[in-house]
Order: structure tokens, then C-alpha cells, then sequence
């Protein structure tokens, strides 16, 4: 376990997490909405820190990233957990573990071990993906300052619900990070992922004032995120607030998880998602899952 960042402690023995938006305000021997963080006499701990759920080596394109690095490797791991419940979750095993599975979070592993793995597989970057790396910031952040020390490149590949005073850690290690924006408002992200929209489009605006490289990606689901207004809204938000040249990964869906009785999307709902998505200026566009 390690101490977790950030968080503020109340005189009364009660902590406030400051890791995501969600600000949890956590009472002696509780544990947050993730699961992960638990009060132990007023100090908040992560209880997946040093625990490695899943490991690959992938074609950083798998990410995926087209702009940054392309035909290279990248070594890819993740702790537990993920700070979102959506029902169509493609990593659900890996991502929803605190929340189905208990405390069975993986196999130890070190920051050093994973930037020796990276090294070993000549891979010239490590990504923090497959959960969410945002609920395991203090194990990711150990990684990618070691990571930086021997030369290695550093990918988020997240969904983007994170604090400033989280995303403020991490920038000055960061190069490049592929976010997921499932939707253009609340009406997706309240409705099925308990969350809010406000946080990620924020921390996209913060990410474009940086020099870290982004890619966008959005995984349309069916009687979800598939309406042309919605579509559109989305392809909008990209090219207005954050800039015509930002790649935008549209993704097809396949029956996961809690939606596992749901038809795939068709190919022509993601065809007319990239020609809304040229009408609002955006330059570069690409189809997954096809």
C-alpha cells in the first residue's frame, strides 16, 4: 500500500480523496467509490499500489496512438480499477475488479521491474492503459519518473476523469496520452458511467496547453452515443475547443460485459461518425474495431 496523491485530512479522522472527480469524503476504515482507497487512521492508502492486474507488449497502435512513435512497441500494464462503471466496459475483468471481485488485485511487481520488462522488450515507451490509470496514479507515477531516467517515453491511455491537482502530478513525466470521450455531455456520462462530462472536457483543454502528444478515442455504442446530434456535438467539442489536428479514434462496439446481449455497431454508423466529423473541420479521423 502507499499513501495515496493527492488527498486533504480533516481534523475529525475523515479524508477527502483528490485523485478524481468523484472527491470522495472517506471515514475511518472506509473505502472510496473505487474500492481502492481506503482511510486507514486518517491516512488514505492505495490498496492496489505495487499490483499488477495485467502486462503486454502491444504495436503502439493498439493504443492507440497513430501520431506518436508509430511501428514501435510499447510495454503496457495496469493495477486494478477504474473510477467509471460503464456497462459496455471492453476491459471489464481488469478494470471492474474491486467492484466484483474483492481484493484479489494481481501479482507484486515494481516500478523498476516494469521499466526493466520495457527495456528487455525494446520497447521505447511504457503505457499506463487496459484499467484506469488514474486509480493507480501513485504505482504509475513511481513507474514514469524511473521510466523517464532510462530514456522511456510515458503513455496515459485513460478516460480522462481525473483532478487538476492529479493531471499537475503526472504532466511533467507525460508524452503522449490517448483519452476516451464517450460523449459530448451528462446525458452519456451521468446516465451509464457515473460520472460527469465537465471533468474530462477540462482535462482535455489542460492536456492541449501542453506539449504532450493526444489522440481522442470514442467507442460508439449502440442507442448510446450513436445519434447524428450527438456525433456531431462530439466532433464539434473536438475541433472547436481542442483543435482540428487532434486524431479521433472512432471505435466500433462489440457485445461486453453488462451489454452483452446488444448487437455490434454497424460499419455505416461509423462512416457517417467520420463524415460529421469531417463537416466539423476535424482532419484526422480513423476507424476501430473494423
Amino acid at each position: 500500500m502507499r499513501e495515496v496523491a493527492p488527498y486533504k485530512k480533516y481534523g475529525n479522522g475523515m479524508v477527502s480523496c483528490a485523485v478524481c472527480p468523484h472527491r470522495c469524503r472517506i471515514s475511518e476504515g472506509r473505502r472510496g467509490r473505487c474500492f481502492l482507497r481506503e482511510n486507514q487512521g486518517g491516512r488514505l492508502l492505495a490498496l492496489n499500489y505495487g499490483y499488477t492486474v495485467a502486462s503486454a507488449v502491444d504495436p503502439i497502435e493498439k493504443k492507440p496512438l497513430y501520431h506518436f512513435l508509430p511501428g514501435s512497441l510499447v510495454y503496457s500494464f495496469a493495477a486494478a480499477g477504474c473510477n467509471m462503471h460503464c456497462p459496455w466496459c471492453q476491459n471489464w475483468q481488469v478494470s471492474q475488479i474491486p467492484r466484483i471481485g474483492g481484493d484479489s488485485f494481481g501479482s507484486p511487481a515494481s516500478p523498476a521491474e516494469h521499466v526493466r520488462l520495457a527495456r528487455a522488450a525494446q520497447a521505447p515507451s511504457i503505457a499506463y492503459t487496459y484499467g484506469e490509470p488514474t486509480m493507480f496514479i501513485e504505482y504509475a507515477l513511481d513507474t514514469m519518473k524511473l521510466a523517464h531516467e532510462a530514456g522511456l517515453k510515458n503513455i496515459w491511455v485513460s478516460n480522462g476523469y481525473i483532478t487538476m491537482e492529479a493531471l499537475e502530478l503526472i504532466l511533467p513525466y507525460l508524452d503522449a496520452a490517448n483519452i476516451d470521450l464517450k460523449g459530448p455531455d451528462d446525458a452519456v456520462y451521468a446516465r451509464y458511467c457515473g460520472a460527469q462530462a465537465e471533468p474530462v472536457l477540462a482535462a482535455l483543454r489542460r492536456l492541449c496547453q501542453t506539449d504532450v502528444h493526444l489522440e481522442l478515442t470514442t467507442l460508439i455504442v449502440p442507442g448510446v452515443n450513436d445519434a447524428p446530434q450527438a456525433l456531431t456535438a462530439m466532433a464539434e467539442i473536438i475541433a472547436g475547443d481542442l483543435g482540428p489536428d487532434i486524431p479521433w479514434h472512432i471505435s466500433r462496439f462489440f457485445p461486453a460485459w453488462r451489454m452483452s446481449d446488444e448487437k455490434p455497431t454497424s460499419v455505416s454508423t461509423l462512416e457517417l461518425a467520420r463524415n460529421l466529423g469531417h463537416a466539423a473541420g476535424l482532419h484526422n479521423i480513423y476507424l476501430g474495431n473494423v
